[in-house]
């Protein structure tokens, strides 16, 4: 029976879709490839051709780039395939239609593999699932492939793969530590972002985070990194970092981008730039063998790196941005599933997500049995009651809570009230919502009611008593309503975007919610559209 090949057919839109053992294996065949390009082995580079000129490849580069463009335009090419390149300035999209519409029309012209660079955070993840569901529909030959090549301050997946490939190039292939600092634009760098789970290739990570408070790091991956087991030191500058004796061998910089941060930045931004730009008298205080690398281009005339290091052993930038065409052209490959077919895929632990995030009280417990659902509001005969809202928050902000739970669930339109209470604890307070009439909620309803309100419980009466109770917490996912919406105005799924793609969230570790599109984490209260405006 024929293996499988893992790699065939699948899209790339973050770091992540990649496992460490499928990276792994793409470097090791990185490593032949670029040994026989330098040796010009026909023989050694044929099998990596995908050699078919009706296999499509189309770039679409929404947003200004050179070196990222040009690389996976030379690596498309190696593979003596089609390639096509739409021309943004005159497209479709400067006539309002949808990525959708254009993606799905494009598949249908025998194109594969689409390579995507846009401002729109998200978008290869929408397309993905969008433009295969357009496939299956009209019997298409091939499911579209699509590579995120950069998509705002998201990520950068494959100038990832790169980096990790010239770490490890210049690491002796040992994946054992890694000790880097990254320099420059930490808060706009798509390239440093995507570390945050990238660097997970190696097994300890020491990462020193070197930039002024203006250009710091977004605290959502800081977050990430130390979750993701990394030893996570921070520096307001390169002066700073190097009055301490632990400095990194390994530096990693990016060009500041204070063109986007307004007039206040601007008039500080001599300041700002110094702080992260190495100059010649630090020379002497890093340690012999230490590399810089950039993932280009720098800033013609106030580079981080200046260019009186070009000529320097420091000088890892060049093979860095040199590797970038290797590396694209065995993805391409992989991709394509002209090789690979030989990896074996580790076997993936399966993790259940807990789905027991409704749970009806047995009202014949002794916990239950004879309590009366008051709590400081006068008793109701037939109706509902949410006790236990946002228990230990500020009166204020339960008030302004509960008035998005009764929007969030149709409640405005009833009779009934809110009240704040101290649960008789002092000083702990909680919110409860009652409203007299009939009601019988589906499980639709409470699971808006257990992401709105985790935590809280729901009592529906009938002639006095309770005859149902559920206790509620967040959901393992959230999505299918019209309301949910992702704060991030880049992101694919945000209204003001017009794509009219429906916001999904995924809880994560901490009990927050996380894009499905951006990867941008929300609290419960900031999912809503009532609640984020």
């Amino acid at each position: 029976m024929e293996k499988q090949n893992v790699f065939a057919g699948r899209s790339l839109c973050v770091i992540e879709d990649f496992s460490k053992e499928e990276r792994m294996y793409l470097f090791d065949q990185v490593r032949i490839l670029k040994q026989a390009m330098e040796q010009r082995d026909e023989e050694k580079l044929n099998p990596y051709r995908i050699d078919d000129r009706d296999f499509g490849i189309y770039e679409v580069f929404l947003e200004d780039s050179t070196r990222t463009k040009e690389s996976f335009k030379n690596a498309a090419n190696f593979h003596h395939a089609k390639v096509s390149e739409l021309n943004s300035d005159s497209s479709s999209f400067n006539k309002g239609e949808s990525y959708a519409d254009t993606f799905n029309t494009l598949s249908g012209y025998e194109n594969t593999i689409f390579i995507i660079r846009s401002k729109v955070e998200g978008v290869t993840r929408h397309l993905e699932e969008a433009c295969a569901a357009y496939a299956e529909r009209n019997k298409l030959y091939r499911k579209p492939v699509f590579i995120n090549a950069g998509d705002g301050k998201h990520e950068h997946p494959t100038q990832e793969l790169l980096d990790e490939f010239t770490f490890l190039e210049d690491n002796q292939w040992s994946n054992e530590e890694l000790h880097l600092a990254l320099v420059g634009d930490l808060f706009h760098g798509r390239t440093v972002h995507s570390k945050a789970d990238g660097l997970k290739i190696f097994k300890q990570v020491k990462v020193d985070l070197v930039a002024p408070v203006e250009l710091a790091m977004p605290e959502v991956y800081v977050n990430r990194m130390e979750e993701n087991g990394y030893q996570v030191r921070i520096f307001s500058s390169i002066e700073e970092y190097l009055k301490q004796p632990d400095v990194a061998s390994k530096w990693y910089f990016t060009r500041p981008q204070l063109e986007r941060m307004g007039d206040r930045i601007l008039q500080r931004q001599e300041e700002l730039r110094r702080s992260i730009t190495f100059r010649e008298e630090f020379l002497d205080r890093i340690k012999e063998g230490t590399t810089f690398y950039h993932p280009l281009p720098r800033h013609k005339v106030t580079p981080t790196i200046p260019t009186f290091l070009d000529d320097t052993p420091l000088n890892g930038w060049e093979r860095q941005s040199i590797n970038g065409m290797y590396v694209r052209i065995v993805l391409l490959s992989l991709l394509a599933g002209k090789i690979g077919s030989e990896f074996v895929p580790v076997a993936k632990k399966v993790v259940y997500e807990s789905e027991d995030y409704i749970t009806e009280v047995d009202l014949h417990s002794r916990e239950t049995k004879e309590k009366r659902v008051s709590e400081g509001v006068q008793p109701i005969r037939n109706g509902l009651v949410i006790d236990h809202i946002l228990k230990g928050d500020s009166p204020g902000e339960i008030r302004r809570h509960m008035r998005l739970i009764s929007s969030v669930l149709g409640l405005d339109a009833y009779k009934g009230g809110e009240w704040v209470s101290t649960s008789g604890q002092e000083d702990i307070f909680k919110g409860i919502i009652f409203r007299p009439g009939e009601y019988s909620l589906d499980r639709k309803q409470l699971k808006r009611l257990s992401a709105v309100a985790p935590g809280c419980t729901l009592n529906l009466i009938k002639d006095g008593r309770v005859i149902n109770k559920f206790r509620l917490h967040l959901p393992p996912r959230i999505y299918n309503f019209e309301d949910l919406a992702c704060t991030n105005e880049a992101c694919i799924s945000h209204p003001d975007q017009g794509e009219g793609v429906p916001a999904m969230f995924h809880r994560t570790k901490d009990n927050t919610f996380v894009c499905a599109f951006c990867n941008k984490t929300h609290t419960f209260k900031e999912i809503w559209k009532r609640g984020n405006k």
